[in-house]
């Protein structure tokens, strides 16, 4: 039997910057390599019968052996980019997948056997709530929509056959901020699950598991990984959750591979300073947007008129890189704004190095009419920015130009 890598354990209390480059790392890994090889191999070999038997008496006991049998099973590579995710996020364990929506859509059916219930907020990703509202009806789990921070909606819409309950916090687009230690307790008191999606703060800005929360999602294709090149997906808490997950999950085979946990593994140890950056560069444009003339009204967390500031201040340590703004002048002068753009790109999704801007009813809701639009809070006059990190002044001077023709 192989013996589990030692792991990296000086300083004591390591900050966050030397948590997202150290953590969990093997001292030394195989060859003397620096970085973390990628293991690239769906199968893997033992000495002898007995070396087999062992393995599979260890496995069915659940004891760590430190080494693996098949490639839907385990990988040295993803489960170093689990333990450094799991790290940063102060779990006990964590799962690697294939997606953001793969690590919301396995845990969501896991937890929620035929005949159950459960209840989300309103302003979650638009998949998220597709994939309960529709996709769950066959299966016979029955889905609620409460207001994100209404917490007597939420307690009112427990049943008992209620077994989780989710949140995202901030949201996406207004960037709402979710007050986890009440979701939190009103889920324990109920002994259901609470999940939280923390894509938009990463383990940088907000941990929620310190605040009670049992299990958290992340899409890693978002500020994870960093650099507009992976798709993946993080589900992190405890190892009793994690465990019952990652056994379901080698069952269903919906897993990740070694190439994108080692692109993972790289882009995590810049996270620190990256969400750094972001943070700082949302707050400044921000601060911009909401003094001009031609911008309706703002949303970011780090503005004080911000209806969710005191408790974004009060849990989180920073306040993202994502915001959205109205633009004066309806659909109209929004669409002249974007494409006035010259260093910022018209894209979806968010997290990476680039600034990237979208107007949220083109391309998240295009086929709906303009009723439902009104109904989801989606004016045709909503933009959203997911601020990189370029230096903040060219971001602005880009904006600016743009606006100028709006």
């Amino acid at each position: 039997m192989s013996e589990p890598p030692v792991t990296l354990t000086q300083p004591a209390c390591p900050g966050q910057s030397t948590q997202a480059v150290h953590a969990s790392e093997a001292r030394t890994k195989p060859h003397h390599a620096l970085v973390e090889p990628i293991f690239q191999t769906s199968t893997y070999t033992f000495d002898n019968m007995a070396d087999t038997v062992d393995y599979q008496t260890a496995h069915i006991f659940g004891v760590e052996t430190g080494r693996y049998e098949y490639g839907r099973y385990g990988n040295p590579t993803i489960a170093a980019a689990e333990a450094r995710l799991a790290a940063l996020e102060g779990a006990e364990s964590a799962i690697q997948v294939a997606s953001g929506m793969a690590a919301l859509t396995y845990t969501f059916l896991k937890f929620l056997p035929s005949g159950s219930h459960l209840i989300l907020t309103d302003d979650s990703y638009r998949r998220t709530r597709q994939f309960c509202e529709e996709l769950l009806k066959p299966l016979r789990v029955d889905c609620s929509v409460v207001p994100l921070g209404d917490f007597a909606a939420l307690e009112a819409a427990i049943r008992p056959e209620t077994r989780l309950v989710f949140s995202e916090t901030p949201s996406n687009p207004y960037l709402r901020v979710l007050d986890l230690r009440q979701f939190a307790e009103i889920a324990r008191r109920h002994h259901v699950v609470s999940v939280v999606d923390a894509t938009l703060a990463t383990p940088v800005n907000l941990r929620p598991l310190d605040f009670g929360i049992d299990l958290v999602i992340h899409s890693a294709t978002k500020y994870l990984g960093g650099h507009n090149d992976l798709l993946a997906g993080f589900i992190a808490g405890r190892s009793e959750l994690i465990n019952l997950l990652r056994n379901y999950i080698g069952v269903l085979g919906g897993i990740s591979d070694p190439n994108t946990a080692f692109l993972l593994l790289r882009g995590m140890k810049t996270l620190a300073i990256r969400v750094a950056q972001h943070n700082r560069n949302a707050q400044v444009v921000a601060d911009y947007l909401a003094a001009h003339p031609k911008v309706e009204c703002v949303f970011y967390p780090g503005l004080k008129t911000h209806p969710g500031h005191e408790i974004a201040a009060s849990q989180m340590s920073g306040f993202g890189g994502l915001l959205s703004f109205r633009v004066r002048g309806g659909q109209a002068a929004a669409f002249r704004f974007l494409d006035a753009l010259r260093l910022l790109y018209i894209s979806p999704s968010l997290g990476g190095v680039e600034t990237l801007a979208l107007h949220v009813t083109a391309m998240a809701y295009p086929d709906c009419e303009p009723e439902v639009r009104a109904r989801l809070n989606m004016p045709d006059d909503l933009v959203r920015l997911a601020v990189g990190i370029e230096d903040a002044q060219d971001i602005i001077a880009d904006l600016d130009q743009a606006l100028s023709q709006a």
